[in-house]
């Protein structure tokens, strides 16, 4: 997600948001992964989304569109806290979460405990 009014030609990591809490995550050097279209979830979402659907096996289910793949699948869901909500779906939860686990970048790993 992209800050309202951001330069195209001039975009600073200031203006990349996470599309799920609103915060500009590469600005702050968090954690993040990048989805389709420029989408992002930060570490801090996806320790969130990861806890509710792994850990916890949460089945909420939407017929709305996976932010990070595009999808729409029956996969459950997490719904991130910014308007409009977005979701992510189980599958890109775990594909994130493989990505920033193994990232050299990033200090990050996959929650544990709910």
């Amino acid at each position: 997600m992209h800050r309202d009014g951001i330069d195209p030609e001039n975009v600073q990591p200031e203006d990349i948001l996470c599309d799920f809490c609103g915060e500009s995550s590469w600005a702050n050097g968090e954690p993040s992964v990048e989805g389709h279209r420029g989408s992002i979830v930060c570490g801090s979402c996806l320790s969130k989304a990861y806890t509710e659907l792994i850990l916890n096996n949460t089945e909420q289910r939407s017929e709305a569109t996976c932010r990070m793949c595009l999808e729409n699948s029956e996969e459950p869901v997490w719904l991130g806290l910014v308007e409009p909500i977005a979701l992510i779906c189980k599958r890109c939860t775990k594909q994130s979460a493989g990505v920033l686990t193994k990232s050299k970048h990033w200090d990050w790993s996959k929650p544990t405990e709910a």
